[in-house]
């Protein structure tokens, strides 16, 4: 693969230009990669009345919780306005995966991942944590991960 670089007057706008005869998965990956870098949306959780602006690379998980979604982060957990399908969407091309009916789970942050009874998985997080993962979402898992 080439890669060239070029120079541009200050006031323009920086331009992605990709040449390839036919997109592999690989080029794919790159692309959806530089989208979600590009985007970087950031999260809004909420503590009491205190609205924070969290990076996404700073969340272990989200859960969803008697209709509520909440922002796991290494020390503190916060609550989200969005539901737990448009997180799964919105950073899909990031390091998160449904892990769960109820969980969506940033693969950056698991320390190790065990087996459990029926096909489930259990993943150790960074933090101490652990996190269930459902047997029907154990093949999303693998596919992340390159296994």
């Amino acid at each position: 693969m080439k890669i060239t670089i070029e120079s541009i007057p200050e006031d323009s706008e920086p331009e992605i230009i990709l040449r390839c005869n036919d997109p592999d998965e690989a080029v794919l990956k790159l692309l959806y990669s530089i989208q979600a870098m590009a985007a970087s949306r950031k999260l809004i959780g909420m503590t009491d009345l205190q609205m924070h602006i969290i990076d996404p690379d700073e969340v272990y998980y989200f859960e969803a919780v008697d209709h509520k979604v909440f922002i796991y982060c290494a020390e503190k957990v916060y609550e989200s306005r969005l539901k737990l399908y448009e997180i799964e969407q919105a950073y899909a091309h990031r390091d998160f995966f449904r892990a769960s009916k109820s969980t969506v789970l940033n693969i950056a942050k698991i320390k190790s991942v065990s087996p459990l009874l029926y096909g489930r998985f259990e993943a150790l997080l960074h933090n101490g944590e652990k996190v269930i993962i459902s047997r029907q979402y154990v093949p999303v898992l693998r596919q992340k991960l390159g296994l």
